[in-house]
């Protein structure tokens, strides 16, 4: 080695890694156990031994130099290495923090469900799941994965569709006892609508229900679906529902199936980096399991 040229740390490599993974300073301390300030600072110290950036700073975070993807490749290897000589073993236990984010129907049927799963094979494996109905954010800031509805349009970023489903408009048995069931769309006009509130909707595909039913008046809105499940069962009006849900209460019946119905669909969404980690690659997996075997089949209900 050159006699000017400062020693490498892997150390350093370790926590480039981290940065890399979730494109955050404070994401990576989180992980690490280590201050902001101590992360840049263990940057800064890589990149003069170095001799020059690792890192950029961009509008969605921080993102690699050609000389830090060279380094997030020796870092990576380092990681492996350092958990084969840790574990000996292939089907090691996973040690991480998996942080996602995920719409609230999902999130109770899907992804809480299989952190569970996870959980059981590897006890070391923390799982944090956050419930937002929102788009695909810019930054994906501290999120190792996204479930959102809709295509999303990100940058830096893979995205794969998880399953779809079918919302439709139902109603309570009593409900539809005491008013008058519409047999027409024409009829609708007469009920009010549960569903989101109009001004809170951040996510295009679930406008739909001013496209399908735009003449009906709103009645109780709410920005969860739950809420919207509870309202409608207990007559608040005719929710439009996803059909996984609402099919799951006996005292909730679908009206006008053929002309009330949309399809939905939850995309997936991670950072390339994210998914270079065993614990990310293992939720991913678990979560696809999941939608498979609760979606089999719903979309078309």
């Amino acid at each position: 080695m050159h006699t000017g040229m400062q020693r490498v740390s892997a150390d350093d490599l370790l926590i480039l890694l981290e940065v890399a993974r979730s494109g955050r300073l404070t994401r990576a301390g989180e992980v690490l156990g280590l201050s902001h300030t101590t992360v840049a600072r263990r940057i800064e110290s890589l990149e003069r031994a170095l001799g020059s950036k690792v890192l950029i700073r961009t509008t969605t975070g921080w993102d690699l130099t050609l000389l830090g993807q060279q380094a997030l490749r020796t870092a990576e290897r380092l990681d492996q290495a350092l958990r084969e000589l840790r574990t000996g073993d292939d089907d090691a236990l996973l040690e991480d923090v998996v942080r996602l984010s995920t719409p609230d129907a999902f999130n109770v049927l899907v992804a809480a469900p299989a952190g569970a799963r996870l959980r059981a094979r590897h006890p070391r494996l923390s799982i944090e799941i956050i419930s937002a109905n929102r788009p695909a954010s810019a930054h994906r800031s501290g999120l190792d994965l996204e479930v959102v509805v809709g295509e999303p349009r990100v940058l830096r970023a893979d995205a794969s569709k998880l399953a779809s489903y079918t919302l439709g408009l139902f109603g309570s048995r009593e409900y539809l006892a005491t008013h008058d069931a519409p047999h027409s769309v024409p009829e609708l006009t007469a009920h009010g609508l549960v569903y989101f509130i109009p001004s809170m909707l951040q996510i295009g595909d679930l406008d739909v229900g001013r496209r399908i039913v735009p003449e009906m008046r709103d009645a109780v809105t709410s920005t969860q679906v739950f809420a919207h499940i509870a309202a409608t069962r207990a007559g608040a009006g005719l929710g439009l529902l996803p059909t996984f849900l609402a099919e799951r209460h006996d005292d909730l019946v679908r009206v006008l199936p053929v002309e009330i119905t949309a399809t939905v669909d939850y995309w997936l969404v991670t950072r390339t980096e994210a998914l270079r980690r065993p614990a990310v690659a293992a939720t991913v997996a678990e979560l696809k399991a999941g939608a498979t075997a609760l979606f089999a089949g719903t979309a078309g209900s």
